[in-house]
């Protein structure tokens, strides 16, 4: 996978400045897992001075997305991506650097190699657990992805 922290990073302040400023950034990826970071600031919080869910949101999808376009990109071909479903359970005041991980990267390799085999969309589940400085988890996301050749 030759995606790297840096570009992902460049990539969030021209096409998801939102999330760049916001301080969003990408600390690790490989082909199994990837590690984004976020800490809690005045820009990011919401009215009980903690991180606004949406922030915590960005950091978790970006964990699952960019694996996801690291596999098309190594496959070489025209695939397209969406979230199609998401859920969110939240359990800790989010304070601090919080440090969002996905390791379900082998998933998303399955789900691209299917759809290519076969011509038909996938989908699969990827999970990204946020946690503090302290090692707490403050949040879990789930985000199902669809994955599907583009026609010719």
């Amino acid at each position: 996978m030759n995606i790297t922290p840096g570009k992902l990073n460049t990539f969030l302040l021209f096409k998801l400045p939102s999330a760049w400023l916001c301080g969003v950034r990408v600390k690790s990826i490989d082909r199994t897992s990837c590690t984004v970071s976020v800490k809690h600031r005045w820009i990011n919080q919401n009215p009980f001075n903690s991180m606004f869910w949406a922030v915590q949101g960005m950091a978790a999808e970006l964990t699952t997305g960019a694996m996801v376009t690291g596999y098309i990109r190594d496959s070489g071909k025209k695939i397209s991506m969406l979230v199609a479903n998401n859920n969110a359970t939240f359990t800790k005041k989010a304070t601090g650097r919080i440090t969002f991980v996905c390791n379900d990267g082998n998933l998303v390799e399955d789900a691209i190699k299917k759809t290519i085999e076969t011509g038909e969309g996938q989908t699969v589940w990827m999970k990204s657990i946020g946690t503090n400085t302290d090692g707490v988890e403050v949040s879990t996301f789930n985000f199902e992805w669809t994955v599907k050749v583009k026609k010719v």
